[in-house]
């Protein structure tokens, strides 16, 4: 399959010389550097002559005539139900201000043309003639409805009613090393932190000169732990990618990886004391930028005594970052890469993690923010996280793994968890919502809205500019989150100001966005090569 697809869809009117039938046709045109298919998806049983019409997009013209394939799909035209004598009538037609004709009008035009569109009843394929009749007959007039039960929400009630479950986000994570920041932290938009921590794991030997230093950074929910460690031998969120002979190799080069300001595992964010009240931040917590983040990881930079970094890595909110350690410190960082990220939030990734807090922020236990010393809101955070789970990964991918197949078959329909694809979310955000903070996940997510890598300098060209180090990009087909065009943009603003050592990658993978977490092979083989290569 090639890799620039672009997929267009036509909705045309297709109209007969003599009859007033109107079928409406929807064609999806796949055009690639060397073929372009159309593909008629619904139309009437058949249609008059048609003019020699054609439609233009995009510099892709498409015949009617020569490429309609005409499939008995959909109709569209419906025998007018008779009202008694004097009745006003307004046709849909005479509501869009389209000419109208009678029902006789309109049968006795479609039988002219060969045509006359109706709606087929379905029946199932197997049921005998019998058992339609004995259904059809079956007398109505006592059916009183389903007895309908949602066991999902009763046992959430259940949980509420029990003061609801009890978070552990501030016991995910240990062993980490914490650098405290003494002094007055001023944020891009206006707040200021008395004071910070940042936590943050190592792997490998820094060198006597301190020139391989590897700073790593993190998505939206991951803590400092991306390899076990002596002091956490638990499995990191990294953990294939970093070690000896791996993708960022610990024979080679001291790996850092820091949880990023704002979350909840050990660095400072709203469930923190605020020194100032002696009570959490919660929402009184100041918004936080990308740019916030990176300045607070040079600082601990500065403490360790690393003047400049072998490299930048991250991935997704990691990969922002990484841009933006090169942009503002260019001076200080000798490589960067960057995957399935961006130069700047686009509309579509906004929208998701939009929803995620609306949905959150709409539970009655998150209260303002305000929840450390009340019920925690599992039930926001739980659909947020399901919401965020649909971004991560693709279509193709849930094909293959749940198809439409359902957890019970045998069991009757109903409004809880059914499919299989409903039950991996359910537990997906089960899974995470007691780990993490609905506080955190409002300031990181907003942060990742307000990324723009021009922020603070004159344009987005004058940023890229900057980023002059060698930078591998890396892309994915199915990430609807990232879409790989963005990576594209990134590797191509790169070139056209000036950085004349970029690499980018597209990986054909059915992951999504999740691929950096996912594919070893791909990701590793890439990365590896670009920190190693002289």
């Amino acid at each position: 399959m090639l890799s620039s697809a672009s997929k267009l869809t036509i909705r045309a009117i297709l109209r007969g010389g003599t009859t007033s039938a109107r079928c409406a046709a929807v064609f999806t045109t796949t055009t690639t550097t060397t073929t372009t298919t159309t593909r008629l998806s619904s139309a009437c049983l058949t249609l008059p002559a048609m003019h020699k019409s054609s439609f233009t997009r995009a510099g892709t013209r498409i015949s009617a005539e020569d490429s309609l394939r005409i499939k008995h799909l959909e109709y569209r035209n419906q025998p007018t139900p008779t009202l008694p004598s004097g009745a006003a009538t307004t046709s849909s037609s005479q509501a869009q201000g389209l000419p109208t004709t009678t029902a006789a009008t309109t049968t006795a035009a479609g039988a002219a043309a060969g045509a006359v569109c109706h709606t087929p009843i379905a029946f199932p394929k197997n049921e005998s003639q019998a058992a339609r009749t004995n259904r059809d007959d079956a007398p109505t007039s006592n059916f009183k409805g389903f007895s309908a039960s949602f066991p999902c929400m009763e046992k959430e009630a259940e949980r509420r009613a029990a003061g609801g479950p009890e978070p552990m986000y501030d016991r995910v994570v240990s062993g980490y090393e914490v650098y405290h920041h003494k002094t007055p932290f001023q944020l891009y938009h206006g707040g200021v932190l008395p004071e910070f921590n940042i936590a943050y794991e190592t792997w490998g030997t820094l060198n006597a000169s301190k020139s391989n230093a590897i700073l790593l950074h993190t998505g939206l929910s991951a803590s400092s732990h991306a390899k076990s460690q002596a002091k956490n031998t638990n499995p990191g969120w990294w953990e294939a990618f970093i070690g000896p002979g791996c993708a960022i190799d610990t024979n080679k080069f001291f790996v850092m990886c820091t949880n990023v300001l704002g979350s909840c595992y050990g660095s400072t964010g709203p469930s923190c004391i605020n020194p100032t009240t002696g009570e959490a931040y919660a929402t009184h917590f100041p918004i936080l930028t990308v740019q916030d983040m990176v300045r607070a990881q040079f600082h601990l930079l500065d403490h360790m005594g690393i003047q400049k970094l072998y490299a930048s890595v991250g991935s997704s909110l990691g990969g922002m970052q990484s841009l933006t350690a090169a942009a503002l410190h260019p001076s200080r960082v000798g490589k960067v890469v960057s995957i399935s990220a961006a130069a700047m939030s686009h509309p579509l990734s906004i929208a998701m993690r939009h929803v995620q807090r609306r949905v959150l922020m709409a539970d009655p236990h998150w209260n303002g923010g305000q929840y450390y010393k009340g019920i925690f809101p599992h039930f926001g955070m739980k659909v947020a996280r399901e919401i965020g789970t649909i971004s991560y990964r693709s279509g193709p991918e849930w094909e293959e793994r749940f198809g439409r197949q359902r957890a019970n078959p045998e069991s009757s329909p109903n409004f809880c968890p059914d499919f299989l694809i409903e039950t991996y979310l359910d537990h997906q955000g089960e899974l995470f919502c007691l780990k993490y903070d609905p506080n955190s996940l409002l300031y990181i997510s907003k942060a990742m809205d307000l990324f723009d890598l021009g922020q603070g300098f004159e344009s987005l060209d004058a940023a890229f500019h900057r980023i002059d180090m060698p930078a591998l990009v890396l892309g994915v087909e199915s990430d609807i989150l990232f879409p790989e065009w963005q990576q594209r943009q990134v590797a191509n603003k790169l070139r056209t100001t000036g950085n004349q050592s970029v690499v980018y990658y597209q990986l054909d993978s059915i992951y999504g966005h999740d691929t950096f977490l996912i594919d070893v092979n791909s990701v590793g083989k890439a990365v590896k090569g670009h920190l190693e290569n002289e």
